[in-house]
């Protein structure tokens, strides 16, 4: 049958274009969600879904979990501010970048764990040691002992972040939290045998004192004032 000129198809509605995906779209979805939610909120469902997509067009883009893991430790690296090489302050600088990037892995919730079990290699990752190793031998730290102790600082500081995000997890309430465990520390270690552990017993107030930035801020001096002995120059 011959169709009426006066009849007209129904217009479909135009769906509205799709969120660009790329490997940069991927990172910075995951980096959204592990701000809130951690890594273990991090899957490839989940990201595809920002995207109104399947888990199958992400990897042409990521390969794997640990690969999009990788990425995001990286992408973070690079929110690091690196200042121009100062010689003579080559201490306060790397007290600088150790404190940026600690700040920055505590706003990303517990993602420092991601970089613990490898050796991060992306390229915002080796900018900063790569700065950090140049800081130190403007400052006359043999090489060896630059390339040692940048790996130990960038270890503690990622250690300390990761710490830190589990405590934050576990707390119900931010502030109450620190303080509760704080009080049931000092009990238990006023009430151990004196006879075994003495000290424990006799500075239960200064095991427990201080807040999370001054430890971290002992800790990093600790580190980097301890570079002192290897000057040679």
């Amino acid at each position: 049958m011959k169709e009426s000129p006066f009849l007209r198809r129904a217009i479909k509605p135009q769906r509205p274009a799709k969120n660009p995906l790329g490997r940069d779209e991927i990172v910075r979805a995951a980096l959204r969600i592990v701000k809130t939610e951690g890594i273990d909120g991090v899957s490839m469902r989940r990201i595809a879904a920002e995207f109104e997509t399947g888990p199958s067009s992400l990897y042409a883009h990521v390969t794997s979990k640990d690969e999009l893991l990788q990425l995001m430790f990286d992408e973070v690296c690079g929110m690091v501010e690196i200042p121009p090489l100062d010689p003579p302050r080559w201490k306060e600088q790397i007290l600088e970048i150790a404190r940026a990037s600690h700040r920055i892995l505590l706003d990303h919730y517990d993602l420092a764990r991601a970089a613990l079990a490898i050796v991060p290699t992306g390229p915002n990752a080796l900018r900063a040691s790569d700065a950090m190793i140049g800081m130190m031998l403007a400052g006359g730290v043999p090489a060896q002992h630059a390339a040692w102790a940048m790996d130990r600082i960038f270890l503690y500081v990622t250690a300390d972040a990761y710490e830190m995000s589990i405590w934050r997890g576990t707390a119900t309430e931010e502030e109450a939290f620190p303080a509760e465990l704080e009080r049931d520390l000092r009990a238990y270690f006023e009430q151990v045998p004196v006879d075994l552990y003495p000290n424990i017993r006799a500075h239960a107030q200064e095991l427990v004192s201080g807040d999370a930035e001054a430890r971290f801020e002992f800790g990093l001096a600790l580190l980097v004032d301890g570079l002192g002995k290897y000057v040679t120059k």
